[in-house]
């Protein structure tokens, strides 16, 4: 049986966590110049840190939500809170990580993530 390599796994952890349509898109609009950048995200970040098995997928989604509204990522922040329907994360547990957000890297970096959160949770409710 043949090994599963880095950017394999990170593809399919990738798709499990972002969802095919995401990925399908991302794929789509890569080109010779970011071709690179997305086979190292794609090994490093999906590959190697959200496959690990340290944390579950909902505590890796608190985790990088937390980490993207600190550093005010706004649209990756979107991203992942999407992406919460597929790894278990609550809105009650994306409203935990903003308020240590809130504690720890500052109100309106906080602030401006629940906007974002609060606009993205209200775009998947109407699609269900």
């Amino acid at each position: 049986m043949a090994e599963t390599t880095l950017f394999e796994q990170g593809m399919a952890t990738r798709r499990a966590v972002l969802g095919n349509g995401h990925v399908d898109a991302a794929t789509a609009r890569k080109t010779p110049f970011d071709a690179d950048f997305q086979t190292f995200i794609t090994e490093g970040a999906w590959g190697s840190v959200w496959s690990r098995p340290g944390l579950t997928r909902r505590e890796r989604s608190m985790v990088t939500i937390a980490l993207l509204a600190a550093l005010g990522h706004d649209e990756e922040v979107a991203m992942h809170v999407r992406a919460c329907a597929n790894t278990g994360c609550t809105p009650d547990d994306i409203k935990e990580a903003l308020l240590h957000v809130a504690v720890y890297a500052g109100v309106p970096a906080a602030n401006r993530a629940f906007g974002v959160a609060k606009e993205e949770l209200a775009k998947l409710e109407t699609k269900r």
